[in-house]
Formats: C-alpha cells, sequence, structure tokens
C-alpha cells in the first residue's frame, strides 16, 4: 500500500464577515495558497480537494486552480460536508494516494462569508427529526454533557490566552501566507479583557442557557491548504515529509448534538488502531462552542494540556470549509516545534450531526 505524507501547509489569515477580507472572493482567497504549494512540481498535481460550505456555488476548487494558473489538466472537486469539508477533503486526499488513485494532492479549504450568495445557512435536518440552529445545538450538549457557563468561560478564557500566545512568541507566523497586503488575523489586531466579556455575557440562544457570545465563535472569512504526496514521490522531489496518514473515521449522532459528534469518531477510531487517548500526543478539535470541546474533553478524558494548546476558533474564527484544514496546518507547525511527538489527531462536529476524525503519524 502506498503512504500518503504532508509535506507542506499554509492558511490565509482569517478575517471577521465584512471585515478584514470582505471583498476577496473564495477562489482568490484560496489561489495563492495553490500556487504557493504547487511551486515547482506544478505538473506534477493530480487534482486540488477543497471543501466549501457557503458558496458561491459551482467548482470553486477548479474555479480556483485556474486564477493560480495551475496546469490545465488538473480538474479539481468541491465536496461539502459542512464544517467538517476542509478535514474531509484531506482525507480523501490522503486515501486516493493510498489506493494508487494518484500521487500528488493540494487539498484544504475555503471560506468567504462576506460574499456569500445565501442569506440564510443550509438545512442539515429533516422537521421530522428537528434541526436545531447551532447556539441551541451547542445549548443541547451544553444540557446533556452537565457542561456548566463556568466550565464553558473556563475553556475559552484559556484558548483565548493560548491564542495570544502563540501570536505573541511567532507561531502563526509559520502558519500564515499572506493575503490581499494583509498578514495577520483580524481578531488579534487589537486584545480585550475577555475575563471581564466572559462575566458580562449573557445566554443568547436560550433563556437561562450557558452559551454566549464570548464562548462561541464567530463567522469569518479565510483558506488553507495542505500538499499531501506519495512518500516515496515526495522524498525524491526533495520534500521533507512532516505528518504520515494512519487512518480516519467519519460516524454521526442524533442531529441534535452536534458538538458531541468528535466523540464516536474519535473513539471508533483509536480502536481500531490499537491506542489510546495517552498514546495521542496532540489533539486538534474545532472550537465551534466551549460547550463542544469541554464535553469531548470531558467524555474522552483528553487533559487540555494536549488539546487546541495553540488556542482556535474561539478566538481566530471558524471559516467553515476552511477550519479543518487549519488544525491540520497547526499541527504541521507545531510539531516542527517539538520533540518526541509520535501521533496526532484532528476532529471535527458537523452540521447535521457528523463526526470527522483523522489520525497521523510523525515522521522521525
Amino acid at each position: 500500500m502506498n503512504r500518503a505524507v504532508i509535506v507542506n501547509a499554509k492558511r490565509t489569515p482569517i478575517g471577521k464577515k465584512g471585515g478584514l477580507l470582505q471583498s476577496v472572493e473564495p477562489h482568490e482567497l484560496v489561489a495563492p495558497i495553490l500556487q504557493h504549494l504547487s511551486s515547482g512540481i506544478e505538473g506534477k498535481i493530480d487534482d486540488v480537494i477543497l471543501g466549501n460550505v457557503v458558496g458561491p456555488g459551482g467548482n470553486v476548487a477548479r474555479l480556483a486552480a485556474l486564477e493560480a494558473e495551475l496546469p490545465l489538466t488538473i480538474p479539481g472537486v468541491t465536496i461539502d460536508r459542512q464544517c467538517s469539508a476542509g478535514l474531509e477533503a484531506i482525507r480523501m486526499a490522503s486515501y486516493f494516494v493510498q489506493g494508487g488513485a494518484g500521487q500528488c494532492y493540494i487539498a484544504g479549504g475555503v471560506e468567504s462569508t462576506s460574499t456569500s450568495p445565501f442569506p440564510s445557512r443550509a438545512r442539515f435536518s429533516p422537521d421530522k427529526i428537528g434541526d436545531p440552529e447551532m447556539g441551541i445545538a451547542a445549548e443541547y450538549v451544553a444540557e446533556k454533557y452537565s457542561v456548566s457557563k463556568k466550565l464553558q468561560d473556563e475553556y475559552a478564557l484559556l484558548s483565548y490566552n493560548r491564542s495570544w500566545e502563540a501570536f505573541e512568541q511567532g507561531y502563526l507566523k509559520d502558519e500564515l501566507l499572506p493575503i490581499e497586503g494583509k498578514s495577520q488575523d483580524e481578531e488579534l489586531l487589537k486584545k480585550r479583557k475577555m475575563d471581564v466579556l466572559l462575566q458580562r455575557a449573557q445566554p443568547i440562544f436560550k433563556k437561562n442557557g450557558t452559551v454566549t457570545v464570548a464562548n462561541s465563535c464567530g463567522i469569518h472569512d479565510g483558506a488553507s491548504a495542505v500538499l499531501v504526496m506519495e512518500e516515496t514521490m515526495a522524498l525524491n522531489h526533495g520534500f521533507q515529509p512532516i505528518f504520515r496518514f494512519v487512518d480516519s473515521e467519519v460516524t454521526s449522532i442524533d442531529p441534535h448534538y452536534p458538538g458531541a459528534a468528535p466523540i464516536p469518531a474519535i473513539q471508533a477510531l483509536l480502536a481500531r488502531n490499537g491506542l489510546t487517548i495517552a498514546e495521542i500526543d496532540l489533539i486538534e478539535i474545532n472550537e465551534a462552542f466551549s460547550s463542544k470541546i469541554v464535553a469531548c474533553a470531558k467524555e474522552l478524558s483528553i487533559p487540555y494540556e494536549k488539546l487546541n494548546v495553540l488556542g482556535g476558533a474561539l478566538t481566530l474564527g471558524h471559516p467553515y470549509g476552511a477550519s479543518g484544514s487549519m488544525m491540520i496546518t497547526r499541527l504541521f507547525y507545531e510539531v516542527q516545534r517539538r520533540a518526541d511527538i509520535q501521533y496526532v489527531l484532528a476532529a471535527m462536529g458537523s452540521g447535521g450531526g457528523i463526526g470527522s476524525a483523522i489520525l497521523f503519524k510523525v515522521v522521525a
């Protein structure tokens, strides 16, 4: 069996909806990343696989590949698994390499909520089952797993401090590819008194609830992608593999609890590979809501010391289809700053109750 490895990864700065990147169309947002990742190997790329959730429709990956002036022979395919779309793109590329369908893929995601033509979100579930808004669903997760506002706020503050520390240490620069003259995440342009904001914030989705604007992510624009190659090919072309794809899992649960969907996905993935949480060195779970992270950490016995160690979407933002790739990009650079890291894992919970998880081994 061929071995799929990740040899490069980048993301754009993240902008608020209507903010830093408000006029940049999705294909324009991701094209510079495609150019960067393909430099020197343009003719070797088999396909570009991108996740996209809020449009504008059509094949954004093909359009972006053309915008990036990649060879006309690269087709491009755009997928939608809601918030898991960017992670699914990397998962697909890894399996294509592993199965021999191709040897070189750019995979990731892009989202421009600012330019989206859709006035409302897509339907996640039929009425006969129930189709809650994500904020209400976060409240359901908090109730089911007994996650108090205090626990959610404590995690949100931890994540905020980690994001700022990562920024101040210069770690985020490694991930970033400047675009449109912008080289910094919009949410990091000004520091806030997050402890005060968390204390003052009131429930916004449910009366007497626990989910607030301060312990939830915002709506953002951004793009991210990684270069996935067959390992021998990568070495022959002078690339240093950082991650080797091991396995992945996608599961689904009741659409009322999408934040809990990573739980069975991670459990199944670890069980199939004979691993435990203790053997995973770094874990990323998308920070759509604090209730989601606290519930997953509690149910899976994940210590915060190895979970989202540089912060995440609660501070930086959540550009839906790009977020999964952004997590892999963050892990890609973080493992290079650390010693003795063997396994890393990334997971998402998506609208409709879908949980995705992907496992990589760090290449020594």
